[in-house]
């Protein structure tokens, strides 16, 4: 094998909430960069200085001398690819890697002797090298480990987190080879000011990823599950968090509903690949189990306030606040209030969304409900799904509202209005 060049030039494969930043950090230092994505709105969007997901600002959008292309012949030129598109699931919670692979087409036809191609696509130990290798192999007529070299390195992105930045959290890297990994070491090094963790290998590296997740996921199952057995005792989830929070070793999760593109989808591939070797997941899919179940949940204490305060869930009028997957974010990928939305319209109640981080027209498309701009009119019931910021702020109009008749239910999933009993013609429920 001949000694690799350090020279490079990167391309970014995939521009969404993992890939931007990336890209834009990789375009502030010396290093030509390439931002590719094969949506040609978004490019157009990004050339502009916009970022639909206003997780980047215009400003930091035009601080950096990335170069966008949607033209995937302007992938030749590059020498270094990373692949950071998304890996979702599919309908049986299976794992879908058709974008990963695709993009695997895309950058194997542009590939040459000496490249080498990272992903931080979330996958399942051994995708890199097992599923992705064989791709790149077809697509360029190279072999692996003589012509190309492949590595993996996880990405950390937390959409709508400003504190753990790219460049301020540590980032795993591993390679196919020492000298591969050595190259990968120090391109990271460029953006990472945080550091670089050398994996041993590239299997443990995807590993390292899709515990992260797993792990929280698991935690929150805990919580959710708590909460359960909590509303059945009658006592308050959020008081017993509390108390228990005051032991300097209590891990402060808290129930919630848990989607996204990340924590309610990774476990299904560690999920994946152990049922491939022949070992059927226990806690993991115990924990899935629990959120997922969570969404009708959420439906069924809507139905219980509603008996509680007499009157039947069809025909009930019911405001939908926050349809984000988590809060503060316009992210609404994997949301599972939809769940929540569907069965209760399912059972005849009349659904209107409110969440002034998405617009009337997403809201509308997504989720197959009308919208309001404004917290007013007449509510049977009101869900609070998410803790947005603003929501805190909004107290005083979303306790004033009143439906035609009775008390008004607030199903209030985060609890962000907790101990909140002063309005005795309020029913308040809680996770």
């Amino acid at each position: 094998m001949k000694t690799l060049s350090p020279k490079r030039i990167v391309a970014v494969v995939g521009l969404g909430y993992v890939g931007l930043p990336l890209a834009l950090a990789f375009g502030r230092t010396k290093i030509k960069t390439i931002g590719f994505d094969v949506k040609e709105k978004r490019i157009n969007e990004l050339k502009s200085g916009k970022d639909s997901t206003e997780e980047l600002s215009e400003k930091e959008i035009k601080n950096s001398k990335l170069v966008y292309s949607f033209d995937s012949n302007s992938l030749k030129e590059a020498n270094f690819f990373i692949v950071a598109v998304p890996t979702p699931v599919l309908k049986n919670n299976d794992p879908d890697m058709s974008l990963v692979l695709k993009a695997s087409e895309t950058v194997g036809k542009n590939l040459k002797k000496g490249d080498i191609v990272v992903y931080e696509s979330t996958v399942y130990p051994g995708a890199t090298e097992e599923d992705c290798v064989p791709v790149l192999e077809k697509l360029s007529g190279l072999k692996w480990k003589k012509d190309f070299f492949v590595g993996y390195s996880p990405e950390r992105i937390n959409p709508g987190d400003k504190e753990h930045t790219l460049e301020k959290v540590m980032k795993i890297v591993s390679g196919d080879t020492p000298e591969a990994v050595k190259i990968i070491t120090a391109i990271y090094k460029k953006v990472c000011r945080a550091g670089v963790h050398v994996a041993p290998n590239i299997k443990t590296a995807e590993a390292a990823k899709v515990i992260e997740n797993t792990q929280r996921d698991i935690n929150i199952a805990l919580m959710n599950e708590l909460s359960l057995i909590f509303h059945r005792m009658e006592i308050n989830t959020s008081d017993v968090l509390a108390a228990a929070g005051t032991k300097w070793n209590f891990l402060k999760f808290t129930p919630g509903l848990v989607g996204g593109h990340c924590i309610g989808v990774d476990p299904y591939y560690l999920v994946h690949k152990a049922k491939q070797l022949g070992y059927k997941s226990q806690v993991i899919t115990a924990g899935r189990y629990i959120n997922d179940y969570m969404p009708e949940y959420v439906a069924q204490l809507t139905i219980d306030g509603l008996k509680e305060a007499g009157k039947e869930v069809k025909g009930a009028k019911i405001l939908v606040m926050g349809l984000t997957f988590k809060e503060n974010v316009k992210d609404y990928r994997n949301s599972k209030i939809a769940i929540t939305i569907d069965k209760l319209k399912k059972l005849g109640s009349n659904i209107v969304g409110y969440d002034p981080l998405l617009d009337s027209e997403t809201i509308q498309k997504e989720f197959d409900i009308p919208v309001t701009t404004k917290i007013a009119g007449v509510y049977d019931v009101i869900i609070i799904s998410t803790a947005h910021k603003i929501f805190y702020k909004q107290k005083k109009e979303i306790f004033a509202l009143k439906p035609k008749e009775g008390k008004l239910v607030i199903v209030d999933v985060k609890n962000i209005f907790r101990n909140t009993n002063e309005n005795k013609n309020i029913i308040h429920l809680s996770l």
